[in-house]
């Protein structure tokens, strides 16, 4: 039997990149996966793939921004699959500059994606896990669910210019161990995997500074310089960025049966550099 055989897992920006590697990790233990993406085509791909080697997935192609996704998100996943077991808050984007420069569009852009979003997911999600609580109790058994934050090196240690993305990934690290403790008495693992330097299309090298991606009609900035790259090699104790299967390999860690006793807890998945 597979290790999430019958759990329901809803991922957050599951289109490409981590999230992809995510949903699809946990579809391959078993889950049955509600996939979130801003963008259809990747969304339905990703569905696909899952569907083609015998699993089953939803695609729920939205902002996660929206004030009422959270919650016709959450019930999307309990009216098609009937439960909800498994949370990845993994959607989100860096929109970078120093602190006097950065506008108050960049700074709440940035915090509704990392953290007010997320906020809002759990919130919607939580009479589900009440409920599945209450059952188990009244039939004498003990069933564990997960929600797995996805934070950032940044969140614990800054970095310049990303006093917005460092500010929200800090919060989320708050709201992981506050939630916690409010949900222990529902069985419910919350943890956070804070990334350090994985490579997706948001840290792609950039020789010229000018790659761009369109985020909801915003065209930011992305990739990093060869010079970085180079760096990382030096910084990285293990010599080189992870990858997404890897980030997505300590997700599944916190997903996964074996993480029962665990919560309130921060995996740092960045190849033993916390910069």
């Amino acid at each position: 039997m597979k290790r999430l055989e019958n759990k329901v897992a809803l991922v957050t920006g599951g289109g490409r990149g981590i999230g992809r590697e995510i949903a699809l990790k946990l579809a391959s233990e078993g889950a049955r996966i509600v996939l979130n993406d801003l963008d259809e085509a990747p969304a339905t791909e990703v569905v696909q793939a899952i569907k083609s080697v015998g699993g089953d997935a939803l695609a729920f192609v939205e902002s996660v921004t929206e004030k009422d996704f959270g919650q016709r998100f959450v019930q999307a996943a309990a009216d098609t699959f009937g439960s909800v077991d498994i949370i990845v808050n993994n959607a989100g984007y860096t929109w970078d500059n120093v602190i006097q420069k950065m506008s108050d569009e960049q700074w709440s852009a940035v915090q509704e994606v990392h953290l007010t979003a997320p906020f809002r997911i759990l919130r919607a999600a939580q009479p589900f896990f009440k409920k599945a609580a209450q059952q188990e109790d009244a039939e004498g058994r003990e069933g564990f669910r997960k929600v797995v934050n996805i934070s950032s090196v940044v969140g614990m240690n800054g970095n310049s210019g990303q006093v917005n993305y460092g500010a929200a990934k800090a919060g989320v690290i708050g709201m992981t161990k506050t939630l916690a403790k409010e949900w222990g008495c529902y069985r419910v693992n919350v943890n956070a995997v804070a990334f350090g330097y994985i490579e997706t299309r948001l840290t792609s090298k950039s020789k010229d500074g000018d790659q761009k991606i369109d985020i909801a009609g915003r065209e930011i900035k992305v990739g990093l310089s060869d010079q970085m790259h180079e760096m990382s090699k030096v910084l990285i104790p293990l010599g080189r960025p992870g990858t997404p299967e890897e980030a997505a390999a300590s997700v599944y860690m916190m997903c996964s049966p074996e993480s029962n006793y665990i919560s309130g807890q921060v995996l740092v998945c960045g190849g033993g550099y916390e910069m």
